[in-house]
């Protein structure tokens, strides 16, 4: 993600002069790299913006930059809006309005109408603030010293999502199956994510998969076993099963690279025609080296667990199910049937091989373990409105199991509900929140509203605040106001 530029544009004007647009450069420049080194992405000064012209010329510039992902906008001095308007009716890229200034503190002491005149970021910032609101713009403010630690948290998540938000119009999802039969919410518009979000999700068929499984070497299957063997724990003498495991992860991983890149994957228990196995340890382990995945034809999950794992730098997040609950200790047990990533994993994971007890295929081989404990995680689901896109987003509080659950052979993680689990369970159902998630360690709520309102659809949040009567009226209004913009 540090490939990935954001470029810091100052806002200024002609009037103050050669020595004060000096300053302003080389104040601009001190900040930026500043910033730079605590971002998850290159954060560089661009130029100072005085006039409309410059302004378009440097947007032209963000725009064609391909690996940038956004602009941190700065006002060192009273920057006229109007100026603005052209350059920013064409950014194409996410806007961050930072609303700071060079010094800390004033100089009480010496402060003059000189060190006024060179130093209005409050004065500049309403005028342009002015401008992205008449706008209509969608911009991120961040307000505080920029050598301020919470101040510089704050965009440093943006800077996360912003990147998230590039990464997303190139994502690319490949389903060898359809949603499992009669469920809804894993259902949507393809063609809208597609338009909105960048989602490109294609279908194959599952034989061309099987195809591709039959051309895998034995020394391509030598050499994954190898790489098993080294992060993980071999809990199994049936090793013929994890071979077959094994193959399937080549497959699936060359039929993604040789068609285009896909980098979200798709598939069904009941749609296996030709494979032995459904595949578990070869998802799991394709997880951790950042593919995103759906169960049951979830195209929207394997597309939000790509994107989650870029930004995350493919720790801590992948695919989750809330299976079943802990009514007593107020607990969620999550999981799936096989295919838990191993970032979750608090100890080495076990290669096991066990029943299914579902699908009618042969036993497959599963990565086992208990899920790592966080204060702080994020269960984030996508629905379809029909209208529009929800962005669901719960703070939850992963936990270690309470007790050992010997015969569970699944991954697995524990968590609590925000604000607690009464009102977090019936908050997540009140919103249309799927079952299938993609949960972060690594993510916070911040990150996902900034993408949320990046991609422009709905985001709902589920936190320690969340008050169920006012967010069920929440909800209504968002439902009259989304409808009101159709």
């Amino acid at each position: 993600m540090k490939e990935k530029i954001v470029y810091w544009l100052t806002g200024s004007q002609t009037l103050y002069g050669d020595e004060v647009l000096a300053h302003v450069a080389q104040h601009s420049q001190e900040m930026a790299d500043y910033v730079n080194a605590s971002m998850p992405v290159t954060v560089k000064y661009l130029t100072t913006c005085k006039s409309s012209e410059e302004i378009v010329a440097a947007i032209r510039k963000v725009n064609e930059d391909d690996d940038c992902v956004g602009v941190i906008a700065w006002c060192h001095t009273f920057s006229p809006a109007k100026m603005w308007i052209k350059g920013l009716k064409l950014l194409t890229k996410p806007l961050c309005h930072f609303a700071t200034q060079y010094n800390e503190r004033l100089p009480y002491d010496t402060i003059d109408m000189d060190f006024m005149n060179e130093n209005q970021s409050a004065h500049g910032d309403r005028e342009f603030g002015y401008i992205l609101a008449r706008l209509r713009m969608d911009n991120k403010v961040i307000v505080g010293y920029y050598k301020d630690p919470e101040a510089l948290r704050e965009l440093a998540e943006w800077c996360k999502a912003a990147a998230g938000f590039a990464f997303s119009k190139n994502v690319k999802v490949c389903r060898f199956s359809d949603n499992m039969r009669n469920v809804a919410v894993t259902e949507g518009d393809k063609v809208e994510a597609h338009i909105g979000l960048g989602w490109e999700v294609d279908y194959y068929p599952v034989g061309e998969l099987v195809d591709r499984i039959g051309e895998v070497t034995e020394e391509e299957v030598d050499r994954l076993m190898a790489e098993y063997a080294e992060k993980y724990i071999m809990d199994t003498d049936r090793v013929d099963v994890v071979r077959e495991q094994a193959r399937y992860e080549i497959a699936i991983d060359g039929f993604c690279r040789e068609n285009g890149g896909y980098i979200g994957i798709v598939d069904h228990f009941g749609t296996l025609h030709g494979m032995n196995q459904l595949p578990g340890l070869a998802i799991q382990d394709l997880q951790s080296k950042g593919y995103g995945f759906g169960a049951e034809g979830d195209w929207k999950i394997a597309a939000l667990g790509a994107v989650m794992q870029y930004m995350a730098g493919q720790e801590g997040t992948g695919l989750m199910e809330d299976y079943t609950y802990d009514l007593k200790d107020g607990l969620c047990l999550g999981a799936h049937m096989l295919e838990v990533s191993p970032q979750f994993a608090a100890t080495k994971p076990k290669i096991q091989v066990h029943p299914l007890g579902i699908g009618g295929k042969s036993d497959p081989a599963r990565l086992v373990f208990e899920g790592i404990a966080a204060p702080e995680a994020v269960a984030v689901s996508m629905i379809d409105m029909g209208d529009r896109l929800r962005l669901i987003v719960q703070k939850i509080e992963l936990v270690k199991y309470p007790h050992k659950m010997p015969k569970l052979p699944v991954g697995g993680l524990m968590w609590k509900y925000r604000p607690n689990f009464k009102d977090g369970v019936a908050a997540w159902i009140y919103a249309g929140g799927a079952h299938h998630t993609v949960v972060s360690s690594k993510l916070t709520v911040q990150n996902m509203v900034d993408l949320g309102n990046m991609w422009g659809v709905e985001v709902v949040v589920i936190d320690e605040h969340t008050e169920l009567e006012t967010f069920k009226k929440e909800l209504l209004w968002a439902d009259r106001i989304w409808k009101s913009k159709l």
